[in-house]
C-alpha cells in the first residue's frame, strides 16, 4: 500500500490529503481520486480570490446578482 500527501494549509494549520492506492490500483484512477479530494478543499479557488481585492459593495452586488439569476431561472421552470 502507498499514500501520496499534498501540503495544504487550512487557517494557519497545514493538513494532509492522503491518498491511499491499492495494490494493481491503476495510477489514473487514484490521480482522479486526488484529484477530486484536491478540488473539495477548495485551496486553488482561495488562492485566485486572495490575488486581488474585492470591495464588500461589489461582494454584495454579485451576490444579489446570482440570486435574481437562480430565481429567474426557478421562475422559468415553473412556466
Amino acid at each position: 500500500m502507498f499514500s501520496t500527501f499534498a501540503h495544504l494549509t487550512k487557517g494557519g494549520v497545514n493538513i494532509m490529503l492522503i491518498i491511499p492506492i491499492k495494490e494493481g490500483e491503476n495510477i489514473d484512477r487514484a490521480l482522479k481520486r486526488y484529484k477530486r479530494k484536491f478540488d473539495k478543499t477548495k485551496t486553488v479557488r482561495q488562492l485566485r480570490a486572495r490575488t486581488a481585492f474585492i470591495k464588500p459593495s461589489v461582494k454584495n452586488r454579485i451576490k444579489v446578482q446570482k440570486a435574481a439569476y437562480i430565481q429567474n431561472m426557478r421562475d422559468n421552470l415553473e412556466n
